[in-house]
């Protein structure tokens, strides 16, 4: 696969999957086991220099998706944020409404 269509697939899938768990009550976390699954298998599969560029906007978005999960109750919802709590390099964001990075385009 292209480079730039593999990038944009993870962040696009990243992006989604934090909107969607979003302080979502009632979620049933076990239907997030295959989208968590391939988002890590897509995260370790892009080339190790561009997974260090794009780290910190990585931590970013999972991280909110892993906050949000943490406010989930059981342990489907806390053993899947541990896994991708597993592909944050960085500091974690405080909260799932932790947007205080600036992009890069600002």
């Amino acid at each position: 696969m292209d480079l730039c269509a593999q990038i944009y697939e993870f962040a696009s899938s990243a992006g989604a999957l934090e909107g969607y768990v979003y302080r979502r009550q009632g979620l049933d976390a076990k239907s997030l086991e295959n989208w968590v699954g391939h988002l890590v298998k897509a995260y370790e599969l892009m080339p190790a220099e561009e997974r260090r560029l794009l780290q910190p906007s990585i931590d970013q978005t999972i991280g909110r998706a892993v906050r949000s999960l943490e406010g989930l109750s059981g342990p489907e919802a806390e053993r899947l944020a541990s896994v991708l709590r597993a592909v944050v390099k960085g500091p974690m964001p405080a909260s799932p409404d932790d947007f205080q990075k600036q992009k890069w385009f600002e």
